[in-house]
């Protein structure tokens, strides 16, 4: 039996200024109780437009223009606003996107539920908290934990409360919207299994948005691939991906399976030329280019301190780290969130101060530069940051978001600086690049956006480049081809790259070598495809053990 039937649904974003956008196209799906169903699609497919529009949670300017939903034999598309708060928590419930953000800051966990429960029901304070403990052990969290503030718990331990909140009153079905965008993939893996052991007992139907095909495939029982707005394929799991009936829904399968690829098989060679040399002195001395070794780091210690009260706490979130960068190579950190990843990239870009040790550029101590020396060092060291929705400034055009760095590091007139950010674009494969300067990023898709954002990094002519998880908020498609744009850059720029990601299929994707994190210490390195094939630290086979790969029950590799 139907739970949710959307039916020749269309839904337009209307604006005074601009010509109405219609976002989804004569959607028509059916969710059977008790059914996982993936709603799967690239970003700005329509995919959350629908999940929202669809249980009457979209925002303005968005509309329905045509098209019902029948929950429960209703049709909510016809519901008065009383009527919608009666069913919401009780029947259909919602996680969204941001749901780690979305606990109110200011009350304890417990508070959070209790508010919950007694705006539907008439339990007392003390039958609330017991239904609290109840669907948190589910999930897999002690009851303690109910007297914890919402910025005292970590991003997955967040997600999780959000998802048991979801669940206090027993809904019928579930919306998620990205569920597990931007956590690592063991949090993500402990994430799904919960959602999973919670479906089995409390049999509710759910409805799950991602870009992540992994995701969806590790959990759905049906998958619905999303196009340009349109429902173009709607399969069970495993049917979809033995013969995917759309090209977009091929091309998706295609692209997750491109990431096991071992890195031998990329061309190297392949895509773009070599960037110049462009005038422009600094103080501080790279090291020589007939050295391969561009920067050592020599047991890198960092110990953050915390003040609560009369209490100092200390935490050691860099421990004894050893290694080095070279020329024309890619050295990956791979860990989970909260491991010293992003900590070691901050000590690098001299952004912290080590405790103890050294990191050497050339003969030049980092640890040592402040003030003009430490923006002259900079020069040579580039990041590439997680978020390209951010990292740009939305009120600068992309040729003025080039120009600035050129004209900083490099002392270049505006027409060197043009003529600079033209073939910076190219480089990355915005060609023609004519076509993207005078765009603001808003009017770039999010793989365009990161082509821009590593074009920028590249303005300095830097020693070094620190991509710090450059992919993770990408679709799937997207984000192989952003690792491929990578790999080429170093190769034919000779440039070193640190390569942070919680993600083992990417970095065995791009590195030459990698560096396990856990505990801001290094548990194991060695060779990209030998960490791979044969781990040997538990941390290391853990990480690998939770990327999801649909494609192992049906028999398939990476070559098939």
């Amino acid at each position: 039996m139907a739970i949710l039937q959307i039916s020749d649904f269309d839904v337009s974003y209307v604006t005074k200024r601009r010509p109405p956008f219609q976002a989804v196209k004569n959607a028509n799906l059916t969710i059977g109780e008790g059914e996982i169903v993936g709603l799967v699609g690239e970003s700005g497919s329509g995919k959350s437009t629908l999940g929202n529009a669809a249980i009457r949670l979209l925002d303005p300017p968005g509309t329905i223009t045509r098209g019902t939903t029948v929950f429960m034999g209703t049709d909510i598309t016809r519901m008065t606003e009383d009527q919608l708060r009666a069913i919401r928590w009780k029947e259909l419930a919602t996680v969204f996107q941001s749901s780690m953000n979305s606990l109110n800051p200011v009350i304890n966990i417990e508070k959070q539920f209790i508010d919950t429960i007694q705006a539907h029901t008439r339990q007392s304070d003390a039958e609330a908290r017991r239904r609290a403990e109840e669907v948190l052990e589910v999930v897999n969290i002690e009851p303690t934990f109910l007297k914890f503030f919402p910025h005292e718990l970590s991003g997955g331990m967040k997600q999780r409360v959000a998802l048991a909140l979801s669940l206090v009153l027993e809904p019928k079905f579930l919306l998620l919207d990205e569920p597990t965008t931007g956590l690592d993939v063991v949090v993500q893996q402990t994430i799904l299994d919960n959602l999973k052991i919670a479906q089995r007992h409390y049999q509710f139907a759910v409805l799950m948005i991602s870009h992540d095909l992994g995701a969806i495939m590790e959990i759905a029982d049906r998958v619905v691939v999303m196009y340009e707005g349109e429902l173009v394929d709607d399969q069970p799991a495993q049917q979809l991906l033995q013969s995917p009936k759309h090209p977009y829904s091929k091309m998706l399968l295609d692209s997750y399976k491109l990431l096991w690829v071992t890195p031998d098989e990329l061309d190297p060679n392949a895509g773009t030329k070599k960037i110049g040399d462009v005038s422009g002195a600094s103080a501080i001395v790279p090291p020589d280019r007939t050295q391969s070794v561009v920067l050592t780091v020599r047991n890198l210690n960092k110990t953050f301190s915390r003040r609560r009260g009369f209490k100092t706490t200390t935490v050691d979130a860099v421990k004894d780290v050893s290694f080095q960068l070279e020329r024309g190579r890619i050295t990956a950190l791979v860990g989970q969130s909260g491991s010293g990843k992003s900590t070691i990239a901050r000590l690098i870009t001299g952004i912290e101060h080590p405790t103890s040790g050294s990191i050497m550029f050339g003969a030049t101590d980092v640890a040592t530069l402040r003030g003009k020396s430490l923006k002259e060092y900079r020069a040579h060291i580039q990041m590439v940051f997680q978020d390209p929705y951010s990292a740009l400034n939305p009120a600068h055009t992309i040729l003025h978001s080039l120009m600035r760095p050129l004209q900083n590091y490099k002392r270049m007139s505006a027409a060197q600086a043009r003529a600079r950010a033209v073939e910076m674009l190219e480089q990355v494969g915005l060609t023609p690049a004519t076509r993207f300067m005078d765009k603001n990023p808003h009017q770039l898709s999010g793989g365009q956006r990161q082509r821009v954002v590593v074009a920028r990094a590249l303005a300095p002519d830097p020693e070094i480049i620190i991509a710090d998880e450059p992919t993770s908020m990408l679709d799937v498609s997207i984000r192989a081809e952003i690792l491929e744009v990578l790999n080429r850059l170093v190769r034919d720029t000779d440039i070193a790259m640190l390569f942070v990601t919680h993600d083992l299929l990417s970095a065995r994707l791009l590195a030459d070598e990698i560096m396990v994190l856990n505990q801001g210490r290094v548990v194991e390195s060695g060779k990209a495809e030998e960490i791979i094939a044969n781990p040997q630290d538990p941390y290391t086979k853990l990480l690998l053990s939770s990327i999801p790969n649909p494609f192992v029950e049906l028999g398939t590799t990476a070559a098939d």
